[in-house]
């Protein structure tokens, strides 16, 4: 139980830093102190708030084969934010990526679509370091 919690944590402390580097529009007060206080509400977050939302939009999920399951992320995050004054969502911008086999557009948003998009992303790579740290 306690290894699972800490590894819950770890994987949202990690997540959130990998998003910050890549995607601006995350603003932390207080800097690193806020950053640790915001990571560990997530990973609260994820282990209380997530299974909930999960089981009440259970129905869009297997209609939709899990394509929804980013909307628990979602609330999870919109709730960091209400509980954490120092940690705000400003806009999710990303500046783009080009290489000679694909391009990655620049993306600018605010307001709740870059609650959406941060959600979207952090869920993405929390699962994807989940698989990794299974």
């Amino acid at each position: 139980m306690i290894k699972k919690i800490i590894k819950i944590f770890a994987i949202e402390v990690l997540a959130l830093y990998i998003v910050n580097q890549f995607v601006s529009g995350l603003f932390f007060g207080e800097g690193i102190k806020t950053f640790l206080i915001a990571s560990f509400a997530l990973g609260v977050a994820a282990y209380l708030v997530r299974p909930i939302v999960n089981l009440l939009i259970l129905p869009l999920n297997l209609i939709t084969f899990g394509l929804f399951r980013w909307l628990s992320s979602a609330v999870a995050l919109y709730l960091v934010t209400l509980v954490v004054n120092q940690f705000k969502i400003e806009r999710f911008f990303f500046p783009g990526y080009e290489n000679i086999w694909f391009s990655i557009p620049r993306i600018e948003v605010g307001g709740f679509l870059a609650i959406i998009l941060f959600s979207f992303t952090l869920s993405i790579l929390t699962s994807i370091l989940n698989w990794i740290f299974k």
